[in-house]
């Protein structure tokens, strides 16, 4: 006897599912912003009367925040949001800095001089944040340039790796950004898509690869590690065809 197909969701499901992922939006907003700290125990019943909604789909929306690497599920004592660790912070800046890499590559290869423009475009709003000295308004744009970069990569599955790692990082380090480090964050972009605008295909892997590690430089050195010193060596890659940087005159985005 052949067993039965699962029935379909009902409509009280699909409402349920639905408020979920809009608890879920909100409470990791707050935990983003900065309003609900690590370590912070969340609580059901106060979240729920907060936000309007019945226990269920807060429970719900811990169990993907949980997921997504924001907060932690402690047997009889509740559910907190996530502290990370100093050494799991530098690890992730590991990985993203090979992330970067393929990233800078790939669009060096790809992009047209519109997206290009694009790019440029993200770049000056960063850097009219920085000479503002609007840190919250260099935050966005910081993080609105390098989703772009990730769109126009078009790898839907390195994107969602890659936000998680992002959001997680974003746990551990508050941005304190400063007149100083803004400029330099914005004219290492400006490095990047010029060697993507260049169709430089190493140079944009090892200007993306670069910026990520210096990152992890100074947060090693900001909570007391010794530095490392030296030049992180930056895989090389061959399963996809490079160039060289194109002779002046012929290049297609001179955007």
């Amino acid at each position: 006897m052949s067993a039965k197909p699962p029935a379909p969701p009902t409509i009280a499901q699909l409402q349920c599912n639905s408020l979920a992922n809009l608890v879920q939006a909100a409470i990791e907003r707050k935990i983003l912003e900065g309003t609900l700290r690590a370590g912070d125990k969340l609580t059901e019943a106060a979240l729920a009367d907060e936000l309007g909604v019945s226990r269920g789909p807060v429970r719900e929306a811990f169990r993907m925040l949980e997921e997504a690497g924001l907060v932690r599920t402690e047997k009889n004592r509740g559910v907190f949001v996530r502290e990370i660790p100093v050494e799991e912070a530098l690890e992730i800046f590991e990985v993203r800095a090979l992330m970067d890499a393929h990233v800078g590559r790939k669009l060096a290869q790809t992009l047209a001089v519109a997206q290009v423009r694009e790019l440029r475009r993200s770049v000056e709003t960063m850097e009219a944040a920085a000479k503002a000295h609007d840190a919250p308004a260099f935050h966005e744009a910081n993080l609105a340039f390098h989703d772009l970069m990730l769109t126009l990569a078009g790898n839907a599955k390195l994107t969602a790796v890659y936000r998680k790692l992002t959001k997680e990082l974003m746990l551990f380090r508050r941005q304190n950004l400063t007149p100083e480090s803004m400029a330099v964050y914005a004219r290492e972009h400006r490095q990047i898509v010029k060697a993507i605008a260049a169709g430089d295909v190493e140079a944009a892997g090892r200007a993306m690869f670069d910026h990520v590690m210096a990152s992890r430089e100074r947060t090693r050195i900001k909570h007391g590690l010794p530095a490392e010193g030296g030049e992180a060596p930056l895989p090389a890659v061959s399963a996809a065809p490079t160039r060289s940087p194109r002779p002046r005159g012929t290049a297609r985005r001179s955007a």
